[in-house]
């Protein structure tokens, strides 16, 4: 199960002169070319971080459990250690295909990810540090769990010097029990991402209107009618926090069927 070569020690060099995603999203039409074009949410809002002058206060996120399927190093499936964080290829852009000598891309509907990362203590941005996201397919399954010859869905990104980290990735499914969700945990750095050394590890949670218009895919077979027994506040990870913490938490989420862009804040 696991892969014994450098990960993420190999690729940062490779990576960190990258400037960030470039939000072509080949294939999703006019519709979602017009999405990934408009302008991001840290610059259509000037007081991203909270520091304007209207006394805006950063709000740290709530630790949420890494659920059953982080492959972080940190539990076994089968007695074997599972660690995606050691595979070459970890730190990428887009986490719809495997990587690291694994094969499967996750089919769904196109997701541009924005994540603005910042301190609480100073209320700024965080440069350079690394966030581990990993969430469900289309139908709810977790690769290296549910789908152990497949890594898709899982990956590392790193915040820019303004803080903000972008990704392509797809439309959580919904499985039943849990309301649509992605995990992630953040790192001081890129060769601080190992199992242990977590900064912070929580979720983020989907809008319901954006949900309902996605679910009607067909490729979403199961998520609607998942969709239609649970609610956010009835959630049993989101549903103890505060109003406040779980609008942070939540996705600030536009588009259609051909492709959405988000965004979402994350204090530690």
């Amino acid at each position: 199960m696991r892969d014994e070569d450098e990960g993420l020690a190999q690729d940062l060099p490779r990576l960190m002169g990258r400037r960030g995603v470039v939000l072509s999203l080949l294939g999703l039409g006019v519709a979602g070319l017009a999405i990934a074009q408009s302008a991001p949410p840290s610059q259509a809002e000037p007081n991203l971080f909270g520091t304007g002058a209207d006394g805006t206060t950063c709000l740290k996120d709530p630790a949420e459990t890494n659920g059953p399927y982080p492959a972080d190093g940190s539990n076994t499936r089968e007695g074997q250690v599972v660690d995606a964080l050691t595979q070459e290829g970890v730190i990428r852009d887009d986490l719809r295909p495997s990587f690291g000598g694994l094969s499967g891309t996750a089919e769904g509907i196109p997701l541009v990810l924005e994540i603005a990362l910042y301190g609480v203590t100073a209320c700024r941005p965080l440069a350079g540090h690394a966030i581990y996201l990993w969430h469900a397919d289309a139908d709810g399954k977790y690769s290296l769990y549910d789908l152990p010859d497949q890594n898709f869905l899982r990956g590392v990104v790193l915040t820019d010097a303004k803080g903000v980290a972008r990704v392509t990735t797809i439309v959580p499914g919904c499985y039943d029990g849990r309301w649509p969700h992605i995990h992630f945990e953040v790192f001081g750095s890129a060769e601080d991402a190992v199992a242990g050394k977590a900064l912070l590890t929580s979720q983020m949670a989907l809008p319901e209107a954006a949900c309902r218009i996605a679910y009607t895919d067909a490729r979403y077979p199961a998520s609607l009618g998942n969709l239609d027994r649970t609610t956010l506040k009835g959630d049993n990870v989101f549903g103890d926090n505060t109003a406040e913490q779980i609008a942070l938490q939540t996705l600030d989420m536009q588009g259609s069927t051909a492709g959405y862009a988000a965004m979402v804040r994350v204090g530690i």
